[in-house]
């Protein structure tokens, strides 16, 4: 049996596994990710010659998820804003130096949608989004039926639009984008200005207080919410997808999220458009990056096979 092996690098966990044709894992892990560049290369190493390479089946090709704008051309991650050791780092020169398969590196989020759009919730539909809300905030972009990448490859980067232009500076560079604005750490930030102190808090913590009927709590969700509606309606009103997919811990707490982002976006849309548009939570959860890093491996593979 063909396998395709993927990897997804996230801030926290380096994410790894095997998947076949279809999508179906056959075997999923995860480590810790080394902030520096060589222990992260180091750590792959292992995992390719210690634990995938001794798994049953031919590995006929390897995906690679990393965070940051990679470079189509260069084949270089241009800017990594929450994991600034891989900026202008020469990956591909350095992975080749041990995988011994034909392998692919592209976006963390472009491959999460994939992985969404190939085996996910995202299954039978020409267009989709999927926007990941965690630390930050990743989105990739499927139209007609293919992962769509930009001229030089930094396309689909949602969380960078502007929502608030009074807002926190961001890792990128610029000010007030989605991710400043909705993402876990942002949560949390609303929350102990709410409460106007300083506290060791995370947002799942934060989450577990909503639920108990803490009112900070749940305004600090609301506040991001209506942030989150923003940047779907500019979604909706630039792209008008079949799909917009949500995925990421934060979506954990979709119920103090999802409704006022739903009615704030309504709000800021066509009717037409947003009444076409399906918004839901994407399906693969934290599968969705190794999987579609590796149907992103095995398409690739049959693209280059189709050009000789």
């Amino acid at each position: 049996m063909s396998l395709y092996a993927g990897f997804d690098l996230g801030g926290t966990h380096l994410k790894y596994g095997l998947v076949d044709e279809r999508g179906k894992i056959s075997l999923k892990e995860k480590v810790s990710s080394p902030p520096e560049i060589e222990d992260l290369l180091g750590r792959i190493k292992d995992l390719w010659q210690d634990k995938l390479k001794k798994q049953q089946g031919h590995i006929r090709a390897v995906g690679f998820g990393f965070p940051g704008i990679f470079d189509l051309k260069e084949k270089k991650t241009y800017q990594s804003p929450n994991y600034p050791s891989l900026d202008n780092y020469d990956l591909v020169q350095a992975l080749s130096r041990f995988i011994d398969v034909p392998f692919w590196v592209n976006n963390d989020a472009n491959m999460a949608a994939f992985g969404e759009f190939k085996a996910g919730s995202g299954q039978g539909v020409q267009s989709l989004v999927l926007l990941t809300i965690g630390t930050g905030v990743g989105s990739g972009i499927i139209l007609e039926g293919k992962l769509w990448q930009g001229k030089c490859g930094y396309a689909g980067e949602l969380g960078h639009i502007i929502v608030n232009p009074e807002g926190e500076k961001c890792n990128c560079g610029g000010q007030g984008c989605l991710e400043t604005e909705v993402s876990a750490p942002k949560i949390v930030k609303n929350y102990m200005a709410l409460k106007k102190k300083e506290m060791n808090i995370s947002a799942e913590e934060i989450f577990n207080l909503a639920k108990k009927g803490d009112e900070e709590a749940r305004q600090a969700f609301a506040q991001a919410s209506f942030y989150l509606g923003i940047g779907l309606a500019t979604t909706l009103n630039l792209l008008n997808p079949e799909k917009i997919l949500l995925g990421g811990g934060v979506m954990s707490a979709q119920e103090y999220l999802l409704p006022g982002a739903l009615a704030e976006a309504k709000r800021r849309t066509y009717q037409a458009s947003f009444e076409c548009c399906f918004i839901e939570k994407a399906s693969l959860g934290n599968d969705a990056g190794v999987i579609g890093s590796a149907l992103w491996a095995a398409e690739q593979m049959n693209v280059d096979h189709l050009l000789l």
